[in-house]
């Protein structure tokens, strides 16, 4: 499993996204929303974080709170739902005074053989990681015009392109969240949206621990150059970079955050 002394030290906030107001999707718990929400933060924006579950946020609160000095507002949302995105977005620029960036990392995972899936597997993991997405952006998009601009970075994998077993409805779906994103982006340059997106091949956290076997997660980290899946803040780095003026001339991208062959 992973080497800690292959890890790199957590790299520092350098004010890229100074007075940008930043709204995170799926932010709480450990994994990559909550990591960009501390990082967003430490580059100097103001911050609006969103989940389904609202325990789990008010934790979310209290750790930024404790470890960046910013206790962001919340709201609970449910991507599957148009209300609760719509509901979102207007508690989002009431609280913020407007949304500048809209980072989506909402998405649902599984393992089931094409053989042995069921729809409702099926549809699940596309209402939330695909459609959840399309919601998102179009709701930001939408916001964002009228207002001048802004920008979308959207949470893809490499799955969108590799080959894995068990993961047809997964690949399938971040695969849509791909070329969404490129049409979005060509759309919204138009009118001074820019749509990015990262593309992780592992990214480790507890939860992720939990929901996959320690021998499928060997198997994952040895294919990678490094010998090890990513921490959730180096995949956050380059969501920052997404969001800030230093990706200005990129739009429709889909940067594969790996150490591997995308």
């Amino acid at each position: 499993m992973t080497d800690l002394k292959n890890i790199p030290n957590y790299v520092k906030g350098h004010g890229l996204l100074t007075g940008k107001r930043v709204v995170i999707t799926a932010a709480a718990g450990t994994g990559i929303g909550f990591a960009a929400a501390k990082k967003c933060i430490e580059e100097g924006a103001q911050v609006f974080i969103s989940d389904i579950h609202e325990g789990r946020l008010q934790k979310a609160q209290d750790s930024l709170d404790r470890e960046t000095g910013q206790r962001p507002d919340y709201a609970i949302c449910d991507v599957t739902q148009q209300s609760d995105v719509e509901t979102l977005i207007q508690a989002a620029a009431v609280s913020l005074g407007g949304i500048d960036v809209m980072i989506n990392n909402a998405g649902l995972g599984g393992t089931a053989n094409l053989v042995d899936m069921r729809d409702e597997q099926w549809m699940a993991v596309l209402d939330v990681t695909l459609n959840g997405c399309f919601r998102v952006n179009r709701a930001a998009m939408q916001y964002m015009k009228e207002n001048g601009g802004g920008v979308i970075v959207n949470n893809a994998s490499v799955l969108g392109w590799r080959a894995q077993k068990g993961q047809a409805h997964y690949a399938a779906a971040k695969a849509g969240v791909m070329a969404l994103t490129r049409c979005a982006g060509v759309e919204g340059a138009e009118f001074g949206v820019r749509v990015n997106a990262v593309a992780p091949s592992l990214a480790l956290h507890p939860f992720l621990h939990k929901v996959t076997s320690q021998e499928l997660l060997i198997e994952l980290e040895s294919k990678e150059a490094y010998g090890r899946g990513s921490e959730v803040w180096e995949q956050a780095n380059v969501m920052v970079f997404l969001a800030s003026d230093y990706s200005s001339y990129m739009t429709g991208e889909v940067i594969s955050t790996s150490s591997q062959r995308a």
